[in-house]
């Protein structure tokens, strides 16, 4: 019923142009430029990063609207992921029937409906994992999960894409703020010091770990405070939280009932000269070897999604200590968007290293998938 929906409530038309845009060539573009255009955001620039994206953004919306059409197993027929086909067909319907852009005046209106864009698809991610359990919840549970490749490949080509389009749109929308602190250009911050963003995605991860098991163990940052480079501080915020977060959740389950006193959870920068890398260690017991392959799957979690099949998909801004298993893929993927990565090595028994890797070179492409 509601596949049929989506069919008529887009015009034939349109869908045949999303299939025309979907063919194009993206053009995909690195961290050092974005920084280098954006430091001088006159009219000019304005004007030139708009008509860029008017054209570009149609063509990364386009590829996933297909995508979501094409995915197996029927996939593409659960509800949530209908939802999130129409999102993506609205927002391209926006941007096609948006005029050229040739003035400041046309500009700001782009930037407004952009701005629209982005919010509309605040919760991609957890209604794909609605998505996904409404697949599973009718799957022989025989199949292993991991063996379904393709649902895990098309959902990193998605996401991936997904940061680059909120990267592209949120840079360009922070352009326009006319008093901006110093060192920051849109999302970027020239002088970010990895272990002050350390510090606050730990006091964060460990407020949560108060509010779910009363206590948490302590987290020592080791690395020059005074050592910055450029990157994305809320990409590194983010992924550091998550892997501070799974490290305090470990621990803390460990040695809940024991009479020791729970480890620190440690967490190491060191500064290369290709790569900044942020260590992350703690002994909360490692993950069973078999278990490592499953880590960075979005089909394997016992976690209960935020959105579940009953909650109003606009209020479900809860974080838990075990959020719904997508923290770790979605890390890497941000890792790996300004040519970085993200690794992981146990040690059953004992505990945990993650090793996070950030290009410092800032001039690897993003990855068009």
């Amino acid at each position: 019923m509601a596949a049929k929906k989506a069919c008529e409530s887009f015009s034939k038309s349109l869908i045949e142009e999303v299939h025309r845009w979907g063919c194009m060539k993206q053009t995909g573009v690195c961290l050092k430029y974005m920084m280098e255009f954006g430091s001088k955001p006159t009219d000019r620039n304005l004007l030139l990063s708009a008509q860029f994206l008017h054209k570009e953004l149609p063509i990364r919306i386009a590829r996933r609207a297909i995508e979501l059409e094409r995915l197996p197993y029927g996939l593409s027929q659960k509800p949530a992921v209908l939802k999130v086909r129409d999102w993506y067909l609205d927002s391209f319907r926006d941007l096609r029937s948006f005029p050229e852009i040739k003035n400041m005046g046309e500009e700001k209106e782009f930037t407004e409906m952009i701005k629209a864009i982005k919010v509309r698809h605040n919760n991609v991610v957890p209604t794909m994992a609605l998505g996904v359990q409404q697949l599973k919840k009718g799957m022989d549970p025989k199949i292993v999960y991991e063996d379904l490749d393709e649902i895990h490949q098309f959902l990193d080509r998605f996401y991936m894409s997904r940061i680059g389009i909120r990267m592209l749109i949120g840079q360009h929308v922070e352009l326009h703020n006319p008093n901006p602190p110093p060192h920051v250009v849109g999302y970027i911050h020239t002088k970010m010091s990895p272990v002050e963003i350390a510090r606050n995605a730990s006091e964060d991860a460990r407020s949560i770990c108060y509010r779910e098991y009363g206590s948490a163990p302590d987290v020592e940052i080791y690395g020059d405070p005074a050592f910055t480079f450029p990157y994305v501080p809320a990409h590194l915020q983010l992924m550091v939280f998550e892997l501070v977060k799974n490290s305090l959740r470990a621990v803390q389950e460990r040695f809940m009932d024991s009479d020791k006193v729970a480890p620190p959870v440690r967490i190491i920068v060191a500064e290369g000269v290709e790569d900044v890398t942020i260590k992350v260690s703690d002994e909360g017991g490692g993950i069973p070897r078999s278990g490592l392959s499953k880590i960075f799957t979005y089909l394997y979690s016992t976690a209960k999604n935020p959105l579940d099949e009953h909650s109003d998909l606009g209020t479900a801004d809860c974080i838990t200590m075990a959020g719904y298993g997508y923290g770790l893929p979605i890390s890497r993927l941000y890792a790996r968007y300004f040519g970085g990565d993200l690794q992981i090595i146990s040690m059953e028994g004992y505990g945990t290293d993650a090793y996070l890797h950030l290009s410092r070179l800032g001039d690897s492409q993003e990855p068009l998938p």
